[in-house]
Formats: structure tokens, sequence, C-alpha cells
């Protein structure tokens, strides 16, 4: 470095100086699915310059919104994050099943009753058994870092959804999960499946007239303007894991990857509350921006779920998994 590069670098202010004072040694690209706008973006923006911060610098990943716009969108993605091509993602366990199928299983109907439980098992011995199912395929699932994303909740431009009769024959949008179709299905909808990025112009076209999806998700993507009716279902839980190409983690020195760890647990239990008070103030947003609220009467969505459904996917789970998070939550099915 000449004089002068020098004396240019001790001019940059001190966070900006530590990062600043070597050519980062490793790079990455953190994707995730939501918009620039997001709270998704700005804590993994945060989570990632504290991390460059406190590596001196050796460690840096850029945060990419909307999965930096590649073509397949969340499934394009987890294709490159398992072969190398992507070092970090964030994806819910529903997606993740393309290529670790038991990761599904963080999405089970009426498995959870609060976020409390979802974070505390998650966090705990079921989510190191799910975590050892991801390292199988070449995935790591940092511990302690799953996004909240929030309970699901559907939304219509046909009319409120006040039991399961009122989903006969509705075209709703899910997610490229095959448990979002079997659940739909199952409870006598049209499930269709659409990428996140085309939601909104499916739903404002008219090539689905539903959705389901945390009521943040409504904000930040806008699609109450495109939606009438809110329906509080709260059938499905969701967050965003955060995941790392094994190759590339393992290719880290050990003092890198615990201070990503320190500073992925600090800055998912900020987003977590900040996260789960927002899915609350909603409610009341929402109503603001038009749309009618209701609570749905889901004792029908359980009965309808309580034979086949629950069965095929204790089978497709494997009796280890099923057990272990009934161990947690208790009966399920």
């Amino acid at each position: 470095m000449t004089g002068l590069s020098r004396r240019a670098a001790l001019a940059v202010p001190v966070l900006g100086a530590v990062a600043a004072q070597a050519q980062p040694r490793w790079t990455g690209r953190q994707f995730h699915n939501q918009p620039a706008e997001s709270h998704q973006h700005r804590f993994l923006v945060g989570l990632w310059d504290a991390v460059r911060a406190e590596t001196g610098g050796r460690l840096a990943v850029t945060v990419h919104a909307q999965n930096g716009n590649v073509p397949g969108s969340d499934p394009q993605a987890l294709e490159m994050l398992v072969s190398g091509e992507l070092e970090f993602f964030t994806l819910m366990g529903g997606i993740l099943g393309r290529a670790v199928p038991v990761m599904e299983i963080q999405g089970l109907p009426f498995a959870f009753r609060s976020h409390v439980e979802v974070h505390r098992v998650m966090d705990g011995p079921f989510g190191d058994l799910l975590r050892r199912e991801c390292l199988a395929k070449g995935i790591i699932w940092l511990p302690s870092a799953t996004l909240e994303n929030g309970f699901r909740h559907i939304s219509s431009n046909r009319g409120p959804i006040n039991g399961a009769a009122d989903l006969q024959g509705l075209r709703i949008r899910v997610p490229d999960g095959e448990m979002f179709r079997d659940l739909f299905r199952a409870l006598g909808a049209e499930p269709v499946t659409v990428n996140i990025r085309e939601l909104y112009a499916a739903l404002r076209d008219g090539s689905v007239a539903a959705q389901e999806n945390p009521l943040v998700i409504t904000e930040v993507n806008r699609l109450y303007e495109v939606q009438r009716y809110m329906s509080l279902t709260g059938h499905m839980w969701s967050g965003f894991n955060l995941l790392a190409n094994a190759r590339f983690w393992a290719s880290l020195p050990e003092d890198v990857r615990d201070i990503a760890m320190r500073e992925a647990k600090r800055a998912v239990a900020a987003q977590r509350a900040y996260t789960d008070a927002l899915n609350q103030r909603l409610e009341s947003t929402l109503a603001g921006r038009g749309m009618v609220l209701n609570q749905a009467d889901t004792a029908g969505f359980r009965a309808a779920l309580a034979g086949g459904f629950y069965a095929r996917w204790r089978e497709r789970f494997g009796a280890t998994a099923w057990s272990a998070l009934e161990a947690e939550v208790g009966k399920l099915g």
C-alpha cells in the first residue's frame, strides 16, 4: 500500500477503517427472497456488517434482496447453495425440504402454539436433529439462527375464510413446497405455485384469488393493494433459516466461524423480537389500509387434516423426527 492510500484508509470512520484495513480474504453472497425494504434485508445487512468489522475485514458478505433476481427464485438459489455457487441463504423449511425433506416439518400445520415455543424447539435438541440432516446434504444451518416470519394467515378476494367450507375450490397461491400443496388440497382448495416475486402480479391479474403468508409479508410486499379480506387462521408457522454452503463454511478459520455464529445469534434475537411485535401491530395497520379482518374458526381445518394428512407426513418424516417433535409440542394430528 502506498503512503497516500494508507493515509486515505486512516481517514475512514472507525467501523469502516476496521473493515477496510485489508482486502477481504473470504467473500460471499447472502441471498434472501424479500424486497430490499423488508425488515429481513435490514437485519441481514447489519449482521454481515458486524461480522466484517469483528473479523478485521477478513470476511465480507454482500446481501442481495429478492435472491439477486435469479430467474428461478428460491428453488434456483437453493441449488446454488448446495452446489457452492452461493455461500449464504435464508430459506423457510417448506422450500428447503426440496433438498432436505425433513425440514418441511417446521411448517407442520397447527404444530406450534406460540412464537416462544417455536424458538425454543428450533434452538434446542430438535433443531440439532434437523441441523444434522442439513449437514448430510452439504448445508450448514447456523444454530439459533432462524429469523422470524410468523404464523401464516389467508387473504382472499373471494370473501372471508370463516371455516374450511370457504376454501372449497379457492385458487390459492402457495410456495413451491409439497406440504403447502398437500395441505390446501386436503382442505378442498386449489393450490397454485407462484414465486414470491410474482405474487403481487398474480393476485392483481386474478390468476389466483388468494394467498397465505404471515402479515408482515402482506405488508412489505404491498399485497393489501390487491387483496380485500384477511382471515386470521394461524395454520402454519414459517421462518427463514440462515444457511451456509458447508464447503465454504469449512474453509473459514474457527475464529471467523465463531464470530459469524455469535453475530447471527445476536441479530436473529433482535429480528425475532421486532417481527413478533410487527406482526401484532399489523392487524390494525392492515385494517386501516382497507382490509377486512376476521378470526377464522380453525376447528374444521383440524378435523379435515386429522386422518390422512398427518398419517402421510408422519410416514414421510419418519418416526424419529415425528417422535422428537411430539416430545417437544405434544401429540400431533
